[in-house]
């Protein structure tokens, strides 16, 4: 009896070996079902061929509690294709966001790749941080954006290269002045990544304590100011949002310790559904799951669970018939005079999306409506309406929005207008 119970305990601490633990800041337990079956989704979305590989999506795979690991090594040889030598000098500006993204899925990935091609691309972000701040000398913010730029400080750190004091020091100023905001909102997503560069840095030990000392703070700050601003609907910000601003607490080991942290939680798990594409259901999973980007530089190889299977994802039903939609297209002065450049009712296909509805104007005649799209890994995005695109100085884009001023937030691709419903399209500021 006293051997075979020794034997019990032996096989019970094998097995607790094995199976590794529940992250203390995922998703309950009663939860872990459908998170599990939005991976299978993702995996599902990201093994189809005809998408574009997304860095982010790689990301949520690697985060996740259970792997198809032959499908991510199949993701990661796409990304590889489609992202390896793309890299350079460019007259369109820096791709900070992109390639740091990239890169953070190299350091996410079992067994770790080549290191040679990784140490060009780090140069390469370099220069590209040093490019994306040159448009500060003329308009005091990054050419691209704060996110971006938090982005590629964030990859820089968990690869543990070191950048210089002055790249760190840019964006400790704008968090301190408060530069992260647009239109009178908070931008709770680029407060989050810059929070998590931060902590990343002092983490790492990539700076002096007199600059740790600062991070923290900072950190603390934006911690504050999300569980301050949180909604009674238990948002951070908005859905979208949310699961940014979950990484910094989970990041700073204070997700248990804040209740703000459980409501947002039980929001996004009441919202599921929200999150039907590929990019939102990357944004949201390792929120679900307990995890941080920053866990990526402390990820191990070695005994990962490898049961996860793809959904089978069913095609979105025809629905018949035919609606109408009335299309506005706003831009504010003094760049357009007359305000209201277009206002007319759209007849489209019922169930159609907005991309289709677009088609639709620009089909129909005599008011002439004309828009082009750039293909992103986030899906179609509008960049010209009517001849007028964005003005990179000027932060600048067309914003999607209800009758009610109600930000759309999701791409022209996904959303889909009912029968009745007004859409503006308005050239805005961030």
């Amino acid at each position: 009896m006293a051997a075979a119970a020794r034997c019990g305990v032996w096989l019970l601490l094998l097995l607790q070996a094995v199976v590794p633990p529940a992250w203390p800041c995922g998703a309950p337990e009663e939860a872990q079902a459908a998170v599990r079956a939005l991976s299978s989704q993702l995996l599902g979305l990201a093994g189809d061929p005809a998408r574009d590989p997304d860095p982010s999506v790689y990301l949520a795979l690697r985060l996740a509690g259970d792997h198809d690991l032959r499908g991510e090594e199949r993701y990661l040889a796409r990304l590889g294709d489609a992202f390896q030598h793309r890299y350079g000098r460019s007259a369109e500006g820096p791709e900070t966001g992109r390639l740091a993204l990239y890169l953070l899925g190299l350091r996410a990935a079992c067994p770790p790749p080549d290191p040679g091609p990784q140490r060009s691309l780090v140069t390469w972000l370099k220069y590209y941080l040093e490019e994306d701040w040159a448009g500060s000398r003329h308009h005091g913010h990054p050419l691209t954006s704060y996110y971006q730029y938090s982005l590629g400080v964030l990859a820089l750190c968990v690869h543990r290269k070191r950048v210089r004091e002055e790249v760190i020091r840019r964006l400790l100023a704008a968090e301190h002045h408060g530069r992260f905001r647009h239109d009178g909102g908070s931008a709770t997503d680029t407060e989050a990544v810059a929070a998590l560069a931060f902590t990343c840095m002092e983490r790492e030990r990539l700076v002096g304590p007199g600059l740790a000392a600062e991070l923290r703070a900072a950190t603390r700050g934006v911690r504050r100011r999300m569980v301050a601003a949180q909604g009674e609907d238990g948002f951070f910000g908005n859905v979208y949002s949310t699961p940014w601003a979950m990484q910094v607490f989970i990041a700073t080991n204070t997700c248990r310790a804040q209740l703000a942290y459980g409501r947002a939680m039980a929001a996004l798990l009441e919202n599921l559904d929200t999150f039907s594409t590929a990019a939102t259901m990357a944004q949201v999973l390792p929120a679900l799951h307990g995890r941080s980007y920053l866990d990526i530089a402390t990820m191990h190889c070695h005994e990962e669970p490898n049961t996860l299977t793809p959904a089978v994802l069913e095609p979105l039903p025809e629905v018949p018939g035919n609606m109408t939609v009335r299309l506005v297209v706003e831009c504010p002065e003094p760049r357009c005079p007359q305000g209201r450049l277009y206002d007319q009712l759209v007849p489209a296909p019922a169930g159609t999306s907005l991309l289709g509805v677009l088609k639709a104007a620009a089909a129909q005649g005599p008011h002439s409506f004309t828009f082009d799209t750039q293909d992103t890994p986030q899906g179609p995005f509008l960049s010209r309406v009517l001849g007028l695109g964005p003005r990179r100085h000027e932060r600048s884009y067309w914003q999607l929005l209800t009758a009610l001023s109600t930000s759309l937030q999701m791409g022209v691709a996904d959303y889909r207008p009912h029968d009745g419903e007004t859409l503006i399209l308005r050239l805005s500021q961030w």
